[in-house]
């Protein structure tokens, strides 16, 4: 009698069990197939190993892309991609350093795409504000040697949204005096 499978979706604790018992010639193997098929895959091994000059490249490359489109193109902003970028980012190597830049970099570029072509709306604010708040956290987390230049462009992004709309300036304002309240 041959048993039955279950009815439900596999998990990964399924291809655990199966993966276990591999070879390491051909889990080598599954890792080039997974790597050959698709750039998000290759972008997640070279973090994962730190292979490469920059492993933040590719994730800076989609947040510009979404945070600051090509007007021209008539490209839309894309909040929920950039994120996914930095969770991307996270999941692959867990760095703290790193989460911050990437966290930083997607307000940089959303508050410039601001400057340059004027108010957006309450949502893309508030995007901007969340992950601010959440990049202060991150840096807040790194050793002090390492917080003073994020503090800088932290300092920097808030000074340059003065006069934007949505409450905009006033929210980076309090968020960065309420996280670095030890600055003069």
């Amino acid at each position: 009698m041959v048993a039955k499978r279950k009815s439900s979706r596999p998990a990964w604790s399924d291809v655990k069990a199966s993966v276990a018992d591999i070879e390491q010639g051909k889990l080598i193997q599954i890792i080039g197939d997974l790597y050959r098929l698709s750039k998000e895959n290759q972008d997640f091994l070279h973090t994962r190993f730190s292979i490469g000059d920059d492993p933040l490249k590719p994730y800076k490359q989609i947040i510009k892309a979404c945070m600051y489109p090509n007007v021209m193109s008539n490209k839309p902003i894309r909040i929920q991609e950039a994120k996914q970028a930095i969770s991307k980012y996270s999941k692959a190597i867990g760095d703290r350093l790193g989460e911050a830049e990437l966290m930083i970099y997607f307000v940089e570029c959303g508050n410039e795409f601001t400057v340059d072509f004027g108010d957006i709306d309450e949502g893309f604010y508030d995007a901007l504000l969340g992950m601010y708040d959440r990049a202060i956290g991150k840096i807040l987390k790194l050793p002090e040697e390492e917080q003073n230049e994020f503090r800088k462009r932290m300092e920097k992004i808030m000074v340059s949204s003065e006069g934007m709309g949505w409450g905009y300036y006033d929210g980076l304002c309090d968020l960065y005096y309420d996280g670095f309240s030890d600055d003069e």
